[in-house]
């Protein structure tokens, strides 16, 4: 899978289904047992990945790692700051649980 796919899916799961952004939402989505996915920036800051990925193994959530900087991800979402984390919840009208499977 190429890393425009994903942005486009990324960006279809933002308009037609439901995501968290940043760490803490991230962390509680997947401790809840909400998060179907996490996605995590290459540049995100170790302590916070290895943490996160901990987690999502415990809750059998597939952790899908972007190619891009947490800078790149956050212009994927179309926002002015960094993204290291997002939790998608409810993949709405994309594919992005397959295309991820596929990567993780």
């Amino acid at each position: 899978m190429s890393s425009a796919d994903f942005i486009r899916e990324l960006q279809t799961v933002l308009k037609t289904g439901k995501a968290t952004l940043g760490y803490r939402s991230t962390l509680k989505a997947i401790v809840n047992g909400k998060a179907k996915l996490v996605i995590l920036a290459k540049n995100a800051p170790s302590h916070i990945a290895e943490e996160l990925k901990y987690y999502a193994s415990l809750a059998q959530i597939p952790v899908y790692v972007f190619s891009g900087s947490s800078r790149e991800l956050g212009a994927a979402c179309n926002k002015p700051f960094l993204v290291s984390s997002i939790a998608v919840i409810d993949p709405g009208e994309s594919s992005i649980l397959l295309l991820a499977q596929g990567n993780a």
